[in-house]
């Protein structure tokens, strides 16, 4: 399995414009990511979370900002053409911080699992990505640093976890890998919708269009040519307005 996700990884870095645009989602996603954490250090009472979450806020706005550099630089030097990285965004996920979260709703214990979830996906993929970039070393260089990050934000939110829920935190996190595949599956049911929409167009265009152009020939077919005598009747003076 490791062996075929990495070949998949490979295929999707391997071009250089994919791996810039997929660099600068990254870069919206993180800068995203430190807004939310911001919000949380806002909204906790508690004095020693509120400053681990300063902190891991402002290294989400420096990843997002080593993103943001390394994919201009490779958008640079490639010629103009049409965005490489759309379709292959499911296959090269980014991390996914609190998007399907409303911070302000969210208790710290329930804040703190999903956010520990979040960051060990994260680095969990990040280091994936690092094995593939072999080809190009700055990108890779990139992975690296914001990995080391990640991996201190997936053991600072479970121990903290731990010392604020120390008797449920393990119900909170089957709770947000619940949530998590919930939000999963209602990404994929959108993709999905979206793919089948597509196809049923496509085919009402090719089987329901055919027989309407055929009709239409047809009828022009029938048209006399040059002008149509307008009757007399209709060329009278105007006396009302319409």
């Amino acid at each position: 399995m490791r062996s075929l996700l990495s070949l998949v990884h490979w295929w999707v870095w391997r071009d250089a414009r994919r791996r810039a645009t997929n660099l600068l989602r990254f870069a919206e996603v993180e800068a995203d990511g430190g807004r939310d954490i911001v919000r949380a250090a806002e909204q906790t009472r508690d004095p020693v979370l509120r400053k681990l979450f300063l902190v891991h806020a402002l290294d989400e706005q420096r990843h997002a900002e080593l993103f943001r550099k390394r994919g201009r630089a490779l958008m640079a030097q490639l010629p103009p053409g049409p965005d490489g990285g759309g379709r292959t965004q499911w296959l090269a996920p980014g991390e996914r911080g609190l998007d399907d979260l409303r911070v302000e709703q969210e208790r710290d214990g329930s804040l703190l699992a999903f956010l520990h979830l979040s960051e060990k996906t994260a680095a969990r993929d990040f280091a994936h990505y690092v094995d593939v970039l072999g080809h190009d070393p700055a990108t890779r260089e990139v992975f690296e640093k914001v990995a080391q990050d990640e991996a201190f934000h997936m053991n600072y939110t479970h121990a903290q976890l731990i010392r604020v829920s120390p008797g449920g935190h393990g119900r909170l996190l089957w709770m947000a890998r619940l949530r998590r595949l919930w939000s999963l599956y209602l990404r994929f049911a959108g993709a999905l919708a979206g793919l089948i929409g597509a196809v049923i167009l496509t085919l009402q265009y090719f089987i329901l269009a055919p027989p309407f152009a055929l009709l239409a020939r047809r009828a022009q077919a029938r048209e006399p040519l040059g002008w149509v005598a307008i009757p007399e009747q209709r060329n009278g003076a105007l006396t009302r307005q319409y």
